[in-house]
């Protein structure tokens, strides 16, 4: 799961306490982060090649890959890096990139053919970052697809068989109900399949991690500086409220949290997903529970997942029709859910909660465009975010950089625009969640 889309933009009063700028949720993660950045607002007039903004998984893998090339980037962040999507999310890396089956019916090509290495191309990534920045973010990898419904074992079935057919490099192997009891101590699931390519790490720390890692290239970072305007031009200068950064090309990374172009509004809706992290578990619930430390997902849209933290507390979120930020509110919805998997851990104390945003497009495919010749926007990956994300990362690079082939991929799906999204946000997405709710039961 990942947290990222195009808000619809709001009326001037909220727009101007979304551009406040604010600390970070109250959750596991920021709790827990090895390293609080703390890089100074953007003060004056800058110029560079390139300007991100956002400081998320998609400005951040943007901005190194570009660093490493050896453009002057700078990037401007309304609160801090990873403040959104990117330092809330499951902290779930899975393969796969939402709505192939659209791109490759629309350029009329086999999906395989299109998107067998891309699948994966985010995992290399986040590996080879780990490795040559020694980025501290509890990796490790382990997977479990676990299966509801009759529907989803053949989905299993279908799965499995590609990766053999693909020589995925790989342990992969379908569990069966008894087998998937003994992996994760619950009767909830009929089967599963592990997958150990897929991971599982800590979002925030990751993101930090590549920041810095991004300025040892070269790259300059202003947090606390909330984008107000972008004029555009031969080059474009990205405004705020005490400075401002003239470049060569923008790159608009902010998905959930964007609210600067008014032709991106109403093209995803803001989905909401929240995690519950309980008190540490003893290391006899840990060998009941999850003794190989996997992470675990169901099919459903409106899904639960959980896994282990470093210090073996289970992260444990789920979707629920809600807005807020209540951490009561939000322990005491996730607590149920989290019930009918382990009834055991039904009175378990929960340490922390928080929400984020989803943006998921009515095609589910990632957007990737431009709003204008040297303007580029990157958003939307339904729930793939972490892997997607780092190979966006790549793509915009390459863009900026005159490669368009994988962009135009993504670029030529035009996004479906929901006419009135912008004023009837929560009520539209209450609808399409309970749409979802009846289409997983069926």
């Amino acid at each position: 799961m990942c947290w990222s889309n195009s808000c619809p933009i709001p009326p001037d009063s909220e727009r101007q306490i979304a551009l406040k700028p604010q600390a970070h949720t109250g959750s596991y993660y920021a709790a827990t982060v090895n390293d609080a950045t703390d890089f100074a607002p953007l003060r004056g007039e800058q110029s560079a090649d390139v300007c991100v903004v956002g400081a998320g998984f998609t400005g951040i893998s943007t901005a190194l890959f570009l660093s490493e090339r050896g453009y002057n980037v700078h990037v401007v962040e309304s609160n801090r890096v990873g403040w959104g999507a990117s330092g809330r999310n499951g902290g779930q890396i899975i393969g796969g990139i939402s709505g192939e089956t659209n791109i490759a019916k629309h350029h009329g090509r086999d999906v395989e053919e299109l998107f067998g290495a891309m699948r994966w191309a985010g995992h290399q990534i986040i590996r080879d970052r780990v490795d040559q920045y020694a980025i501290q973010c509890d990796l490790k990898f382990g997977y479990l697809d676990v299966a509801i419904k009759q529907r989803h074992l053949r989905d299993i079935e279908a799965d499995y068989e590609r990766l053999v057919k693909a020589e995925f490099p790989h342990e992969c192997r379908i569990l069966s109900k008894a087998e998937t009891r003994d992996t994760i101590g619950t009767d909830a699931y009929i089967g599963s399949f592990l997958n150990m390519g897929n991971g599982h790490l800590h979002p925030l720390k990751l993101c930090v991690g590549e920041a810095r890692a991004a300025v040892s290239q070269g790259a300059t970072i202003y947090e606390q500086s909330p984008v107000l305007n972008i004029e555009h031009g031969s080059r474009a200068r990205v405004i705020t409220e005490h400075g401002a950064v003239t470049a060569d090309s923008v790159v608009i990374a902010g998905n959930a949290y964007h609210m600067l172009e008014k032709k991106l509004g109403g093209i995803m809706f803001p989905v909401r997903s929240f995690i519950i992290a309980t008190e540490p578990l003893s290391k006899e619930t840990v060998g009941r529970i999850n003794p190989l430390d996997l992470a675990v997902c169901d099919p459903n849209f409106v899904l639960k997942y959980f896994r282990l933290s470093a210090d073996k507390r289970l992260l444990f979120g789920g979707r629920i029709n809600y807005f807020g930020e209540n951490p009561d509110f939000i322990k005491r919805k996730l607590r149920k859910k989290l019930a009918t998997i382990y009834p055991e851990l039904a009175g378990i104390g929960i340490d922390y909660a928080w929400g984020g945003t989803i943006g998921v497009p009515v095609t589910r495919v990632p957007q990737l465009g431009r709003v204008a010749s040297n303007v580029f926007y990157c958003q939307g990956y339904s729930g793939h975010g972490v892997n997607v994300t780092h190979l966006a990362g790549r793509i915009m690079a390459d863009a900026v950089a005159g490669t368009m082939e994988q962009f135009d991929l993504f670029a030529d799906v035009k996004p479906f625009v929901v006419p009135g999204a912008q004023l009837f946000t929560k009520p539209m997405v209450a609808l399409g969640v309970f749409y979802y709710q009846i289409k997983d039961r069926l």
